[in-house]
């Protein structure tokens, strides 16, 4: 499903199965993220039932509710990790380091999710933005 042994011609028995059947980049794409997400739940939910925690009616009383959301972010984090290596492993891994710590920064200076709320400093935003000129650099082909 995942690979990239296709022709893009290929076309599946009608537009659900293209996957399966060969399809176009995007629903091959579509395809290994939907079995990435179905594998993760499956195994997610072993752990769950061999951890001995609590109900999973538990997790409705969780406060606050934007705590729910973590795995929504995760899983758009690992899709944005995946499509940044199409520039390159080392701009890739450039370019996730200078925005995790951009968003870092962010949350701690606004106090975001719970966090407590840190004064600005000019001398980490000078750092941020050099940190951000280096990927410029980094990407700047003569």
């Amino acid at each position: 499903i995942c690979g990239n042994d296709y022709s893009p011609g290929d076309q599946g028995a009608d537009e659900h199965s293209g996957v399966l059947n060969g399809g176009d980049e995007a629903d091959r794409h579509m395809g290994c993220l939907w079995l990435g997400s179905g594998v993760s739940f499956l195994t997610c939910a072993v752990f769950w039932l061999f951890s001995g925690r609590e109900r999973i009616g538990g997790l409705l009383q969780v406060e606050p509710k934007y705590m729910l959301a973590g795995g929504v972010i995760g899983a758009f984090i690992t899709y944005t990790v995946i499509k940044s290596m199409g520039l390159g492993p080392a701009r890739a891994a450039l370019l996730i380091v200078v925005s995790q710590i951009l968003v870092a920064y962010g949350i701690e200076v606004l106090g975001l999710f719970g966090v407590a709320k840190a004064g600005f400093q000019w001398r980490k935003a000078i750092g941020a933005a050099v940190a951000v000129a280096g990927i410029i650099i980094f990407r700047w082909e003569s």
